[in-house]
């Protein structure tokens, strides 16, 4: 009886092979056909080009023009494959939308701008970036469209900066500790203000360098800056991580000058990321983005102010980072780095040899990393025995602070002592 019922002994039905994506190996819902006549599900397709970045034709390995990557939709095959859905009694796979075109999302954008400073109407702008958002999350196809579209990445932006700063710093405490589960992923659709549907958008459209690159000519860049410091200030994590990504993707399209002027409101914003920890991939985007403003200007010195030394070493100390437990070993790695950038100025050695456990953890860390740590650890410390040396020579911070620059000598000797990074003059001088 179980045989008889069980929709399982139905005969299988062969699937023709032409109807399957060569990438998907499934059914094609909406088939498309590329310059070297290879034809695909879109979907897949577009993955493959657009948002992993290859540039050749998956089967024929032939290399495609800029002008080629756009598929051409495949009518007639579609056709066919609806009508053998039909005859098998097979789900019908429903006609494709139409994609969406650059005028229509100018239009929505046109229609949103007058209410972005209307108070009253803020239902109207919320309802004009669902729309957006719901072309966004259609295809990578849309997606290309609005980030392309003229005007549509500055709207954006100017939600994003003309409500961001509302909410002060003092409410940081009122984060809801749900958005953090989330990974840096939101529905813009569910967002309860227009700068967080803005910045959900932003994020989902995952922005090339020319993109930025349109968007921060001029004073641009400098605003950009400046909404971006105010988006770290939110007391919404979510919308922290969402900041943080933004402006690591940002930051190869700055130019130096523009690196050099950062604000100390912008470098706090990213200090404080690392320290809160709203989750470990938003803390290694936040390390990425502080080694690469660090050496420019005096971005060292504002991550110092910032307590940059105390939230990695913070870091460093954390059980898992690095260690055998089954840590992240490259959120260990970027600190190390990041506090090699900052020990680059003497407040930022001076706050690491203040630091009761500085010294110690990232010479301890950095052996259990990697190459590049172990390196850049020992350059590190080259830079710190020498101002401990100092300190015990000279004794000019009183007989404590000599003290304990003589005993962590002492603790790291083995180490220290025969590192061929250390200058004979200072070998000398080492404390037996």
């Amino acid at each position: 009886m179980g045989e008889e019922s069980s929709p399982a002994a139905a005969p299988a039905v062969e699937v023709p092979s032409y109807f399957v994506c060569p990438i998907s190996l499934e059914i094609m819902r909406d088939p498309v056909t590329l310059s070297t006549g290879i034809t695909y599900d879109r979907e897949s397709i577009e993955r493959w080009v657009f948002t992993d970045g290859h540039g050749e034709c998956p089967v024929t390995k032939q290399r495609l023009a800029p002008a080629d990557r756009e598929p051409t939709p495949n009518h007639t095959l579609r056709r066919l494959i609806q009508g053998w859905c039909a005859v098998h009694a097979v789900e019908r796979f429903p006609t494709p939308r139409p994609p969406v075109d650059a005028a229509r999302v100018a239009a929505i954008v046109d229609a949103a701008r007058p209410l972005l400073r209307r108070r009253r109407q803020r239902e109207e702008l919320m309802a004009s970036l669902r729309e957006l958002a719901d072309i966004v999350a259609e295809s990578d196809r849309n997606r290309r469209c609005v980030q392309g579209a003229s005007g549509a990445v500055e709207f954006l932006l100017s939600v994003v900066k003309e409500r961001a700063s509302v909410v002060g710093v003092d409410d940081a405490t009122s984060a809801k500790p749900e958005e953090t589960t989330c990974g840096g992923v939101h529905d813009p659709a569910k967002a309860s203000s227009p700068e967080e549907a803005a910045l959900s958008i932003l994020h989902s459209l995952k922005l090339s360098e020319e993109s930025f690159k349109r968007v921060l000519e001029g004073s641009g860049g400098e605003d950009f800056l400046e909404t971006m410091a105010c988006v770290l200030r939110r007391p919404s994590y979510l919308s922290r991580m969402q900041g943080i990504h933004l402006l690591k993707s940002a930051l190869p399209a700055m130019a130096p000058a523009r690196l050099t002027s950062a604000s100390a409101a912008l470098v706090d914003g990213v200090v404080g990321v690392v320290a809160d920890r709203p989750s470990a991939k938003a803390v290694k985007v936040a390390l990425h983005v502080l080694c690469r403003l660090c050496p420019w200007g005096r971005n060292r010195v504002k991550a110092v102010n910032a307590g940059a030394v105390s939230a990695l070493v913070r870091l460093l100390l954390d059980e898992g980072c690095g260690g055998g437990g089954g840590g992240d070993r490259r959120a260990c790695e970027l600190a190390v780095v990041a506090i090699d950038h900052i020990c680059g100025c003497a407040e930022g050695r001076l706050a690491l040899v203040a630091h009761p456990a500085g010294l110690a953890v990232v010479s301890k860390r950095a052996m259990r990393v990697s190459p590049a740590a172990t390196e850049s650890a020992e350059m590190l410390a080259v830079g710190v025995v020498a101002r401990l040396l100092f300190l015990v020579q000279v004794g000019a911070s009183g007989e404590r602070t000599r003290a304990r620059a003589r005993e962590m000598l002492k603790m790291h000797a083995r180490v220290w002592r025969d590192s061929p990074c250390l200058a004979s003059h200072l070998n000398a001088s080492y404390p037996r």
